[in-house]
């Protein structure tokens, strides 16, 4: 069993304990853990700065008998501040981290950390709040092993550029309808946020005149 950790790491939840301490849940590419800072909260603890919400940090981390590690140290790598600055970002970036750690509680994976770090990372930059939620709930999806079908139809027929579509929640695929909501357009975006990462997928043209509609989907795929 190990004993010693160093890893990066983003706070998902924190929790005052006795007068100065703190219990953090974690989410490392390890995978998730609890931890006890202990001090954190005086004003000149050496842990304060790294044990923050919405900041990237590089801990190390000792187990000892318990479940739980003890906060050795922590050092801030990135504090997104901006996300503070902008209530919307806060909101979706809480969410975000709250998805995380219930996803993280049935399926431990390192994609958990990469998707919260990318999010978070994005937000801070000012990538379209949309944009962010609808990639962030089709990864988070794909990360918990939900199988999204973005090539066929329900009827396993290739889905077709002139055609419209409606979404399927059950089967997780489209079903072919002449007044439906959803088109080539948004199929392609959908597909781009399932393939590639975040940052590439903010690069492609007209995004955002169709993300709307695909965050609708990812909203089904992923609650």
């Amino acid at each position: 069993m190990r004993e010693e950790l160093k890893t990066k790491a983003l706070v998902l939840r924190r929790t005052n304990y006795s007068e100065a301490d703190r219990i953090l849940n974690l989410i490392t590419p390890e995978g998730k853990i609890s931890a006890y800072a202990k001090g954190a909260r005086k004003q000149k603890s050496k842990l304060a700065g790294g044990v923050e919400m919405f900041t990237l940090s590089e801990m190390n981390l000792h187990f000892g008998k318990s479940d739980m590690a003890t906060v050795t140290s922590a050092r801030m790598i990135k504090f997104y501040s901006a996300i503070l600055k902008d209530l919307n970002k806060m909101e979706l970036a809480t969410e975000i981290l709250k998805k995380i750690s219930i996803a993280s509680e049935s399926v431990d994976t390192p994609k958990h950390f990469e998707i919260a770090a990318m999010c978070l990372e994005a937000l801070n930059d000012g990538m379209d709040t949309n944009v962010v939620n609808a990639w962030f709930l089709l990864n988070l999806a794909k990360a918990m092993g939900e199988q999204i079908n973005l090539v066929t139809d329900v009827n396993g027929d290739d889905l077709e550029a002139g055609e419209y579509y409606d979404w399927d929640v059950n089967e997780k695929a489209f079903f072919k309808n002449s007044n439906g909501k959803y088109d080539a357009n948004v199929i392609k975006v959908m597909r781009i946020m399932w393939g590639m990462d975040l940052e590439t997928t903010w690069r492609i043209r007209d995004l955002r005149d169709y993300v709307t509609k695909a965050l609708e989907i990812a909203k089904l795929c992923y609650n």
